[in-house]
């Protein structure tokens, strides 16, 4: 390839953007050389590394966009750790038919036993498949509802996450809700009902719901909406944050207030 044709082909690439095949035309060229490569094969090599590229840049986008706390995968989870958890049925949710059929999943255990690592890395596997996500704890979108609410943005707000495929969210039960948030988290649960996914994780059993909003007719509501079409994930076991401690005897578990003697 002469200079001049070089240069063209270099400037080229840049008007349209392709630039993994400008940092790689190089290297392909003289593989291609080695190799006999056909013009096709050729052009292949080189289109397989502009998509490649555009795919990591749609990846790393996708993921500072969901707001993650941290990046989770499923290859990550000592299932052994958790025996209470169907790991089949964890895997199947990773094939993420639930988002496509607009299902929610419902994640339920105490702290630390791996629900909120499960939420992101199913939406680590959602935003790979150029699925858009968005995470938020409770208590995040407390403080968020609240502000809005002074700057009459409640509905901008609303619309803003109802725009997802996947919204994870993250705590519920580690705080009451006031009536405003209750009335909020109602309608977004609404609006998304049937539309797209919820993964949401919780501490309570569904039971304890009502105290969690302070009115048993809105928690029923919600929880009508969120579990008509739901997978529900019940995680028993111990902390895995705590398992190390626990090994180094530096922490052990809380003891059973001891039981008063019954009257004979």
């Amino acid at each position: 390839m002469s200079e001049v044709a070089y240069e063209r082909v270099q400037m080229n690439l840049e008007r349209l953007r392709l630039t993994r095949i400008g940092d790689h035309l190089d290297g392909i060229a003289e593989e291609a050389a080695r190799h006999e490569w056909t013009y096709l094969q050729f052009l292949d090599q080189l289109l397989e590394a502009e998509v490649a590229a555009r795919y990591e840049r749609d990846v790393a986008m996708k993921t500072k966009l969901a707001h993650f706390p941290f990046v989770k995968v499923l290859e990550q989870f000592d299932f052994a750790f958790q025996p209470s958890i169907n790991e089949r049925q964890v895997r199947e949710l990773a094939t993420l038919r639930f988002i496509a059929q607009a299902e929610n999943v419902l994640l339920l255990g105490p702290p630390g036993v791996g629900k909120t690592h499960l939420a992101i890395a199913l939406g680590v596997a959602a935003v790979a498949q150029a699925t858009s996500v968005y995470f938020t704890s409770i208590a995040d979108l407390l403080e968020v509802i609240h502000r809005d609410a002074k700057e009459d943005r409640l509905a901008h707000r609303l619309h803003t996450l109802c725009k997802p495929k996947l919204l994870i969210l993250d705590e519920m039960g580690y705080f009451p809700l006031d009536r405003l948030a209750a009335q909020f988290l109602f309608q977004l649960v609404s609006r998304r009902y049937l539309k797209g996914s919820i993964i949401l994780t919780s501490n309570k059993s569904y039971g304890e719901w009502g105290d969690i909003f302070t009115d048993q007719v809105l928690a029923a509501a919600i929880l009508d909406r969120l579990l008509h079409h739901s997978v529900t994930l019940n995680i028993r076991g111990q902390s895995y944050r705590l398992r190390e401690k626990r090994k180094a005897g530096v922490f052990t578990d809380f003891a059973e207030p001891e039981k008063e003697d019954q009257p004979v």
